[in-house]
């Protein structure tokens, strides 16, 4: 069952970046405190699953994939903390609790997400390279996805975006830079830690960028259709600020559409890896049925 898996990975991740983390007590107490707020402010840890699921798809062990997974999960909190400040998106809410500006301060907020996308480097250098992969191999990856390439050119271009006529080339753009560049990487990494040759590598590289558009499609699409509640984030943010989204630019109904398409596409590139990309394939429709 999925949601057991879901459960049993988080446990697993939440372990491990709670042993790779300084504890709290450590000095400067503010900065490790106001990491580890945001950290473990109930994620649902999307990325180092997918991380997981990709290297067991690929025969490979989640203990070796654990730093990689950990060490994106940091990268992804640290992008949180920043777009949360006043200066980008300005909310007070992520994940159902107080921003970490408004807990600690613009300072300390901007010095923890500073700090998580340092030491996700200090955690990845930790894993066991593969041999087809080297450590400059894996550090690359995660650097490239992170850089301003890929995560930070999608930033831009979503705040540059604001209040303007987006095509849907340019909103392309942004999500697959801002969100499935990312979430593409887990998946990259996680089959590295497996040794996976050339092809699988392939595969799963055409899975995270479809899955990855999907999963930003349904998070527009519920933007606009769920409460704050629900969300655990203020509801309705992208349209207040007029920020370039599926709906605003697709409309709703074509927007579910377009979800549902790259879903099949995503689930069609796993169809090599067999039952061996069970979770994988069912995390796929998970992200495409969820209501928050």
């Amino acid at each position: 069952m999925l949601q057991n898996y879901l459960v049993s990975r988080q446990r697993t991740v939440d372990k491990a970046l709670n042993a790779f983390l300084p504890k709290a007590s450590v000095k400067p107490a503010t900065i490790h405190r106001a990491m580890r707020y945001s950290l473990f402010a109930g994620g649902k840890r999307l990325r180092p699953i997918l991380c997981l699921a990709a290297a067991e798809a690929c025969g490979g062990e989640v203990e070796r994939a654990l730093p990689m997974a950990c060490a994106v999960e940091c990268i992804h909190t640290y992008s949180l903390i920043h777009d949360d400040l006043p200066c980008m998106d300005n909310d007070d809410f992520r994940r159902g609790k107080p921003t970490c500006h408004k807990v600690f301060g613009e300072g300390i907020a901007v010095l923890a997400g500073d700090a998580l996308l340092t030491i996700a480097f200090e955690i990845l250098a930790q894993a066991k390279a593969p041999a087809r992969y080297g450590m400059s191999a894996l550090l690359q990856e995660l650097a490239v996805a992170a850089g301003s390439r890929w995560l930070i050119a999608g930033q831009v271009a979503d705040l540059e975006g604001e209040g303007k006529k987006t095509s849907p080339r340019q909103l392309q753009f942004i999500h697959e830079s801002k969100t499935a560049a990312l979430l593409t990487s887990s998946i990259r990494l996680g089959a590295m830690s497996a040794n996976a040759p050339a092809k699988k590598l392939e595969d799963l590289t055409v899975f995270g960028k479809a899955l990855g558009l999907a999963f930003q499609v349904i998070d527009d699409i519920l933007d606009v259709t769920q409460t704050s509640a629900k969300l655990g984030k203020s509801a309705g943010k992208d349209v207040s600020a007029q920020k370039a989204t599926y709906p605003s630019v697709f409309g709703l109904e074509h927007s579910r559409k377009e979800a549902d398409r790259l879903t099949k596409a995503a689930h069609a590139a796993l169809k090599p890896f067999g039952e061996k990309a069970a979770a994988l394939s069912a995390l796929a429709d998970f992200l495409l049925e969820r209501d928050y």
